[in-house]
């Protein structure tokens, strides 16, 4: 396998730390608004490398955290943990808040069929191992208290740059307005490690600690669960391109400080979905969710389709003409498959000298549209119908467009459990709830029907 690595500039050829094995972690959602389309797009593309390997014969072990706390309106630390802010917004607290996001965010994902990491850690969960790193950064003089907060030294740490590849002089004007403000850090590029309550007095979730009662640094809880989870040296670790500086810059310090040695050897960097030529962005009000394209009647399999056309290290612009012409190209796609017959014609020799051709596009640079290409060339050509049913098989491993599951039978599957879910809070005597996914099925073109016998169903619009 050979892709980009962010820290060495070039693509390389991978050799994990373990001979098959692969500790991989995967920045996960910070859970205070709905994930949207752009962010689905890395944990997509982040969903395919961890299918590639496996498919490739790697054993993974993946790990994603969910931020409930601590990260702060600006990189600078300065600003609002973004939890609070929306409990004010919702009325709610922040552990509802994170509750109700990280449901969403599950089930977007699952629209897209991206599968859930092996072990997905909360922020909230990892306080003592928190205290545990900066206890030791401060013993050894890595970091420093001032005004009550703990600060982690960059001048400490001589490679601070190296991730970036870009030196102070261009970040200090490329995020002047975040970095002006804490006048509490002895560098502008210092940042919070434990933030107490001589800076966030109307903080939420807070716990105590030897410093005083506060919260942690966003950043320093990626490499705590990391380090927690597996072990001390990583393999890879991915994220969208904007977390390179500060959020990854600062994780690579603060971890090789604790440490004492190299963790990370590649960092995999996902670039941006924009829409209408810009970055898409929840403060610009640009929630647009992979539901929402399935409320609108589309196939959220058609938007995976859509980003595995486009390598992982391009920007790529968002459009519904563009997202018509993959639910069009899917469904084509799906219907040809569809007259396939298992005609007892299997060649194990023609068999893997097409598997070898998909996994040279995989090994290249996660080269998905050449491999999307191989799988269309495959259906033009004269090999049997067996040898292309198990190609499409194994190959949508690692697609996962359900290329072989008939649509209809996915539809009344997602209706049933919905019925189910009304039973449930009919019982409850919820029927705010079970009238609201009445309702919800109705725009979809979907009639529900109750008799004494329980409740049936018709199309009354088909999608």
């Amino acid at each position: 396998m050979r892709f980009f690595n962010t820290l060495t500039k070039k693509i390389e050829e991978f050799i994990p730390n373990e001979d098959g094995k692969i500790t991989m972690y995967t920045c996960g959602p910070t859970v205070y608004h709905y994930a949207h389309i752009g962010n689905i797009r890395s944990y997509v593309l982040e969903d395919l490398f961890e299918k590639t390997f496996k498919y490739l014969g790697y054993d993974v072990k993946r790990v994603m955290n969910i931020t409930d706390v601590g990260h702060l309106q600006s990189d600078g630390d300065t600003g609002e943990d973004k939890m609070t802010i929306a409990a004010k917004r919702e009325h709610k607290t922040s552990y509802e808040v994170a509750e109700f996001y990280t449901n969403a965010f599950f089930e977007d994902c699952s629209y897209v069929n991206v599968k859930k990491p092996e072990i997905i850690s909360k922020a909230t969960d990892n306080i003592k191992t928190y205290i545990k790193i900066i206890e030791k950064l401060l013993k050894e003089e890595k970091a420093y208290i001032s005004n009550g907060n703990i600060y982690f030294d960059t001048s400490k740490f001589p490679n601070y740059y190296e991730l970036s590849g870009r030196n102070a002089d261009e970040l200090m004007v490329a995020v002047r307005n975040d970095i002006e403000l804490d006048h509490d850090k002895k560098n502008p590029f210092d940042f919070g490690l434990w933030f107490t309550n001589s800076k966030f007095s109307n903080q939420e979730l807070q716990w105590d600690s030897p410093w005083g009662v506060g919260y942690p640094g966003w950043h320093l809880e990626c490499s705590a669960i990391a380090i927690k989870n597996l072990g001390e040296k990583l393999d890879i670790h991915m994220g969208a391109e904007d977390a390179i500086f500060p959020h990854h810059t600062n994780e690579i310090a603060q971890s090789e400080a604790f440490l004492g040695h190299k963790w990370c050897n590649y960092w995999i960097h996902l670039s941006f979905l924009n829409i209408n030529n810009s970055k898409m962005s929840k403060s610009k009000g640009d929630i647009l969710r992979v539901k929402d394209l399935k409320e609108k009647g589309y196939n959220p399999l058609s938007y995976r389709y859509f980003i595995i056309n486009t390598h992982y290290h391009k920007q790529v612009n968002f459009s519904f003409e563009a997202l018509d012409s993959a639910e069009v190209a899917l469904k084509k796609l799906k219907n040809k498959i569809k007259t396939l017959k298992d005609d007892n014609n299997f060649d194990i020799s023609i068999y893997n000298e097409w598997d070898k051709k998909f996994r040279n596009y995989l090994e290249d640079d996660l080269n998905t549209a050449n491999a999307m290409t191989l799988l269309y060339d495959l259906l033009k050509s004269s090999v049997s119908d067996s040898i292309k049913l198990k190609l499409v098989e194994s190959w949508d491993k690692v697609f996962s467009l359900d290329l072989l599951v008939d649509e209809k039978e996915i539809v009344d599957e997602e209706i049933l459990k919905k019925i189910e879910e009304r039973n449930v809070a009919k019982a409850n005597k919820d029927f705010k709830k079970a009238d609201f996914i009445r309702d919800e099925l109705l725009q979809q073109g979907i009639k529900l029907i109750d008799s004494h016998n329980g409740t049936t169903y018709e199309y009354v619009n088909k999608m």
